[in-house]
């Protein structure tokens, strides 16, 4: 079983969709300057526009390497003007080690254009329907039997 970690970032209004995609790119690359950096800006202006169409706001960005797998969720409105919600921490792991990849959740209308501007930067970083659920995801709720309890982490949160 793969260990997942998961973060929330604000975004719009909060921030600006580039502002929020700078922000991710921070957190991925820890500070650090370098080739992953490099490819994950040149394609800013493409994850910026999933970003503005609030793509990731149930579908989350998807980041594999050889460590964790990291789960980015975006909040939006109210959301993102609150804050309480939100999880922009550093990670404990480079989440960029090794052989990484980024899946970007991707509106129906949008994907064609968005995975052939992707192909142009990046074979890395590649774009999903957001409709659809990532693998790992259909896997999770199929195993899960009718009746079967699921642990929602956000309830230990309070209010």
């Amino acid at each position: 079983m793969t260990t997942v970690v998961s973060r929330q970032f604000r975004s719009t209004p909060h921030r600006d969709a580039q502002d929020t995609w700078l922000a991710i790119v921070e957190l991925l690359t820890q500070g650090r300057s370098g080739a992953a950096r490099t490819e994950l800006l040149a394609v800013g202006g493409i994850a910026a526009s999933v970003i503005a169409d609030q793509a990731p706001r149930d579908a989350a960005i998807v980041v594999t390497c050889e460590g964790p797998r990291t789960r980015i969720y975006c909040l939006y409105d109210d959301d993102a003007i609150d804050g309480s919600d939100a999880n922009q921490n550093a990670l404990g792991f480079d989440p960029l080690k090794g052989d990484w990849a980024v899946s970007l959740p991707c509106l129906s209308d949008d994907l064609a254009w968005v995975q052939a501007a992707l192909k142009k930067h990046s074979s890395r970083i590649t774009a999903r329907d957001c409709a659809g659920a990532t693998s790992e995801e259909a896997a999770s709720k199929s195993a899960a039997a009718p009746g079967a309890l699921v642990l929602d982490p956000k309830g230990f949160l309070g209010t």
